[in-house]
């Protein structure tokens, strides 16, 4: 039994296999403890099965506890060793500054002061060789002062040991023999620039205790709740866990309480996976994931595979691992409105969360977009979760009319509300295709989330793109993504190698290679994946002599040419005479998993027209017009639906403003256009 769980900040989404058939199942979170949601999903999922389950329990998560870690600076007491004289990297830093102009501008507390940074007396010089051998005497003196931080994990981060890795492997066998959890900077990262390299290292350990708890909970509570017991203190030997990494594949529990740093944008990434999927089935490869949840909302640019980064910034520190390009904003369905000091109309980045909530759903006080929308009609009259979730249309419009100040009526309060949000969100759209080279009006975007069906054609509208895709199973797509992810591990080793020709640069790279390539096919082994079911990838950071940072291409073929022609596409212009270097060579290793898939969904009887349940009065604009409710489940492929129209389902609600009309696909997917689809 396969069952994948996506931990969101005011929903649990589940989806698993039933009988051959998938199913979606949401349940409150419980952000102040998620493996608490993740039982109490896992009951409900027994109990819908109306079965004891004896078979074994593969289950799939993906959460925040990294991010919110961070973001909320509850990690782990960490201790920083790392080569004499470079105690301070963390708080030097780089010479850019997050906004170029303001003098003022706080940068964040490094997560580890300066009473906690122990530097020793050890060198490797650039070229790899041993400048200052590490003495026993200070190896003994490192745990010694270790020992007197009271650390709950170290991170150790030596100069240059990407080339010669002997000190670090000393002190990280010391420091673990003495009992202590231990980050190195050549496991998580075997990469040059110091900065970088020490943030990441240290980020993992800080976010090593608070995993920790957090995996063994949910191994040991996700046990109790399958074999129906009330409690259990141990895993059980046959549930198996596997976490979502931010590159878009699955690590088992293990590797994933050791490095975590990996798992940073884990529920985001099986998003992005999902929307990957649904996009292929309906014939799109170019598109835009759009995924509004409660919180925040991701998107991501989709266009020739996968797009990975490893210059990302989480709470304004540098991680540097391979992750999914992905951008966040704090715009989603529980987003705060308020009027600032200065009587402007803000959305988010605040969030009502789970608890209390929207106005709507019975504790909360503060107006949300998820308030506005039920005041202008455009989330029906059953309320969420196929009417088992009711919203409370009085108790908002009376907490709305306060918080409205100076504005008319309410119903334009709420009209305010979700135009600053599609502003938001707009605007991140913007960012991961105008300005880095893509024109969206190319693209379709593909709307999931709770709340992304409510705004996919007001975004795609104002930005000309060919139109809007609302999946089936809009509210689960991130966790239907999580249950299709195969196992991926990335390594990547520093080569710094100048490209005088492409034969001998070629060769050269083969030998680096060839070591990444024994140890991922070991790394994988350890996993259970067997070689059969093994796919290697490889990659090359190039960049032009003298650049500061790179772009990442295939490691086939032309690699050079490759390169100018992803230079001119990011930044305008490519230069063929210039010289090119090899900086890091990547690999990424793909243990294939079965994928479960969306069956094609029966057609309508000859002369059948959708019909709606019910008839509402919307508000579009300035106007409240006539709209009609429709059920999702009662759409049948090619059936057609011209707004203003709602849709509404378990999981999401989709709104179909007038001017556009809604088809269905041979898969249940909902294609929203303004025009007929050019190509």
């Amino acid at each position: 039994m396969r069952v994948a769980i996506d931990s969101g900040g005011t929903f649990t989404d589940c989806v698993f296999l039933a009988d051959g058939r998938l199913e979606l199942l949401k349940v409150a979170s419980t952000p102040e403890n998620p493996a608490e949601g993740i039982f109490e999903a896992l009951k409900q999922i027994a109990r819908r099965l109306k079965r004891r389950q004896t078979s074994p329990l593969e289950l799939l998560c993906g959460t925040t506890v990294g991010t919110n870690a961070l973001l909320e600076r509850r990690g782990g007491r960490v201790t920083l060793v790392t080569t004499q004289g470079f105690e301070d990297v963390l708080e030097i830093g780089r010479q850019a500054r997050p906004r170029l102009y303001d003098l003022f501008v706080d940068r964040p507390e490094p997560l580890v002061p300066l009473n906690r940074r122990i530097g020793l007396r050890e060198r490797v010089g650039a070229d790899g060789r041993v400048v200052v051998r590490l003495s026993p005497s200070e190896l003994r003196r490192a745990v010694q002062v270790v020992r007197k931080t009271r650390p709950d994990a170290v991170a150790v981060c030596l100069l240059f040991c990407y080339l010669d890795r002997i000190h670090e492997q000393n002190i990280a066998k010391a420091l673990r023999a003495a009992g202590f959890p231990v980050s190195v900077s050549h496991e998580i990262l075997p990469e040059f620039r110091e900065f970088e390299r020490t943030s990441t290292t240290v980020s993992n350990a800080y976010l090593v205790p608070v995993m920790s708890r957090y995996l063994h909970e949910t191994v040991a509570r996700s046990a109790a709740a399958w074999r129906g017991k009330a409690n259990s203190t141990r895993a059980d030997r046959q549930v198996r866990v596997r976490i979502m990494q931010s590159n878009g594949g699955a690590t088992s529990a293990e590797i994933a309480g050791r490095e975590p740093v990996r798992t940073i944008l884990s529920g985001p990434a099986g998003g992005v996976l999902g929307a990957e999927y649904v996009a292929s089935l309906a014939g799109f490869s170019r598109v835009i994931a759009f995924d509004m949840g409660g919180t925040s909302t991701d998107v991501s640019l989709l266009g020739e595979g996968l797009g990975t980064t490893t210059e990302s910034q989480v709470a304004g520190l540098p991680v540097a691992v391979s992750m999914l390009e992905i951008h966040t904003v704090g715009a989603g369905g529980g987003s705060i409105a308020r009027l600032d000091r200065g009587g402007a109309l803000r959305v988010g980045p605040e969030s009502a969360g789970a608890d209390p909530g929207p106005i709507c759903y019975g504790k909360g006080e503060q107006p949300t977009v998820t308030d506005a929308h039920l005041l202008l009609g455009h989330l029906g009259t059953s309320g969420l979760l196929g009417g088992e979730f009711p919203l409370d249309m009085g108790r908002t419009r009376r907490h709305m009319e306060r918080a409205r100040g100076p504005i008319r009526t309410v119903e334009e309060f709420a009209r305010g509300i979700l135009a600053v949000a599609n502003t938001v969100m707009e605007k991140a759209i913007r960012v991961v295709s105008i300005e880095r080279g893509h024109d969206p009006r190319d693209y379709v975007l593909v709307a999931f989330g709770g709340a992304g069906g409510l705004h996919a054609c007001e975004l795609a509208g104002a930005l000309g793109m060919r139109g809007a895709l609302v999946p089936r199973l809009p509210g689960g797509l991130s966790a239907l993504g999580i249950l299709r992810a195969d196992i991926v591990k990335d390594l990547s080793q520093t080569v710094n190698l100048a490209v005088a020709s492409l034969r001998e640069a070629s060769a050269r790279l083969e030998e680096s290679f060839a070591k990444l390539i024994r140890d991922g096919m070991r790394e994988m082994s350890r996993e259970g994946v067997p070689a059969r079911r093994i796919k290697v990838e490889r990659w090359l950071d190039v960049r032009y002599a003298g650049q500061a940072y790179s772009l990442s291409v295939p490691a086939r073929g032309d690699f050079c040419a490759a390169f100018h022609r992803a230079h001119e596409q990011r930044h305008g212009y490519h230069d063929r005479e210039r010289k090119i270097e090899v900086v890091n060579v990547r690999c990424r290793f793909i243990g294939l998993t079965g994928k479960p898939k969306l069956p094609r969904i029966a057609r309508p009887n000859p002369g059948e027209a959708p019909r709606p349940f019910e008839r509402v009065r919307c508000g579009f604009g300035e106007k409240f017009l006539p709209t009609g409710l429709y059920q999702r489940e009662d759409l049948r492929a090619g059936h057609q639906v011209r707004g203003p129209a709602v849709v509404a389902e378990y999981s999401a609600t989709t709104l179909v403003p007038p001017g556009w009309k809604l088809r269905v696909d041979a898969f249940g997917n909902l294609l929203l256009t303004e025009r007929k689809l050019r190509g």
